[in-house]
């Protein structure tokens, strides 16, 4: 039988279809050359729409109304100006054109020689730690490839490791302190001493991220910090470490910067605060940065065992009770703390049975903070009276329910003569100064995830609130404003914020000096 013809359409119709295909693109082609500046004019507008919506959104709630009341004054001056719309549609379409080119990306670039001997340097090193002998296709081997086990890294200006991602097998038991520890010790050592770095163990991932801490600024100096009633300032931090920042002041400039807030009062649950240091670490410039914020709001009284006259700048001003160096002072003081933490209790109590609030005066926060203690306590076992330390046993664990806070500042080597009560009750905890790993796990209670460095500047340390993480810490500078060591401009700093003097002591001569300033 034979065959029928296929159509013509079927025969040809596969060249027609190519030749349609054909003139499709090249329509689309002209049709893009032609509109590719409204396509730029598009992509632009979005990218600045774009950019808008995060701005506003990363705007704190409280300055969103002061921007969208300049937003809106300015457009209103745009529309009043002649030209000015027409104006501000050129310079809106120039800014669009701009931001929608087409950015041609980069030829990725590999790592120099000198990087190159480095990362192949850390790899080797790991290698012992991270490899085993059971594993039939090991990660880390002598001689092997370091680019699996470095997914991406970065170099700064130097030609050192800023920043590392490592990739380590999942046999390696990160779990571990004491493994982590040996990891970032290495690297430490590696990839430059130093330097501050942070590490980030992803345990799921078998990630090991590696970030050069940039410093943090010393240059703060004591100001009024813009917070809330029961909310203490105790320095600046890493913008990562915490959800809030405060504006501050720094001469006719200012900025926003990531503070450490700990947070005091009936609803704390971090009441009273342990700082411990070496000499010259700052523990004293945090004391007296916390006394000055104290007494914005309540009484303070201190108890220095130093006796070097740190706190002399006190004296006699409205608020503090008292500035004892002496074991007869500190005792008497703090009996009557003791007092006046029961005499609050029992007030409170009354007016909670009676359904009415607490009176006003134990409503007032009371701060009893104490700087070396364990001095006093040496000296009243030589003359064989009862150690201060015993005194705040009640403060300590009444003072929530009472509205008393302490803090107890001491140096590391007078750590072991801190009492159990201080120990048990100091659940917000500072480190300052340079401190090993061990020194700074026994304060805080876990070992920061940062490599602490030999050198650091006055005030600059760790602290930890409660279980929460461990932050790095920069104390403002809150130096002794009658140390002839002082700058001018903190001398000024801390002398504004003394309150008014009662006519005692250094009152007097403090407002004479605020008055010749």
């Amino acid at each position: 039988m034979a065959r029928r013809p296929l159509p013509r359409i079927l025969s040809t119709g596969g060249a027609q279809i190519a030749r349609s295909r054909d003139l499709a693109r090249t329509a689309a082609g002209g049709a893009t050359d032609i509109l590719h500046p409204l396509i730029a004019l598009t992509r632009g507008l979005r990218r600045l729409a774009g950019a808008g919506r995060r701005k506003w959104a990363d705007t704190p709630k409280d300055r969103r109304g002061p921007l969208f009341f300049l937003v809106a004054s300015v457009i209103l001056v745009v529309a009043l100006v002649p030209y000015g719309p027409l104006l501000a549609a050129v310079a809106l379409m120039a800014a669009a054109a701009w931001h929608g080119r087409e950015h041609t990306a980069a030829a990725p670039k590999g790592p120099s020689d000198e990087q190159t001997k480095r990362l192949q340097s850390l790899y080797e090193a790991l290698v012992p730690y991270f490899s085993a002998t059971e594993d039939p296709a090991p990660l880390y081997a002598h001689g092997g490839d370091w680019g699996e086990a470095f997914p991406s890294y970065d170099f700064d200006d130097s030609g050192r490791v800023s920043r590392l991602r490592i990739r380590y097998p999942a046999y390696f038991r990160d779990g571990e302190a004491e493994s982590r520890s040996r990891i970032e010790r290495l690297l430490h050592a590696k990839s430059g001493r130093g330097r501050e770095y942070h590490f980030r163990w992803d345990e799921e991932g078998n990630e090991l991220a590696v970030t050069v801490l940039p410093p943090l600024p010393t240059d703060i100096a004591a100001q009024r910090f813009v917070t809330a009633p029961g909310e203490t300032v105790l320095g600046f931090t890493d913008p990562t470490g915490v959800q809030r920042t405060l504006p501050l002041t720094d001469g006719e400039e200012q900025r926003d910067v990531p503070p450490v807030v700990w947070r005091t009062g009936a609803r704390s649950t971090e009441p009273h605060l342990l700082i411990v240091g070496g000499p010259g670490s700052g523990t004293t410039t945090l004391v007296r940065s916390i006394a000055l914020q104290a007494l914005r709001q309540g009484d303070v009284l201190i108890v220095e065992g130093g006796g070097t006259g740190e706190y002399a700048c006190l004296t006699g001003r409205h608020g503090v009770l008292a500035v004892e160096s002496g074991l007869a002072g500190a005792v008497a003081s703090l009996e009557w703390a003791t007092n006046e933490t029961e005499r609050r209790l029992i007030a409170a109590n009354r007016a909670r049975q009676a359904g009415q609030s607490a009176p006003d005066d134990i409503r007032r926060p009371l701060w009893i903070l104490l700087d070396r203690p364990t001095a006093l306590g040496h000296l009243a076992v030589t003359a064989g009276r009862v150690d201060p330390q015993t005194l705040l046993e009640v403060p300590l664990r009444h003072g929530r329910a009472a509205n008393v806070t302490v803090v107890v500042a001491e140096q590391f080597d007078g750590l072991d003569g801190v009492s159990e009560a201080v120990r048990r009750y100091t659940r917000a905890r500072v480190a300052l100064g340079p401190a090993s790993a061990e020194e700074l796990e026994a304060v805080l209670g876990v070992p920061p995830h940062t490599t602490p460095t030999s050198e650091v500047p006055p005030g600059r340390g760790y602290a930890r609130l409660g279980s929460g993480p461990v932050h790095r810490l920069q104390v403002p500078a809150t130096p002794d404003p009658y140390d002839d060591s002082t700058s001018e401009p903190h001398r000024r700093a801390v002398l504004g914020l003394l309150p008014r003097g009662s006519g005692v002591g250094g009152g007097v001569a403090v407002e004479q000096m605020v008055a010749e300033g």
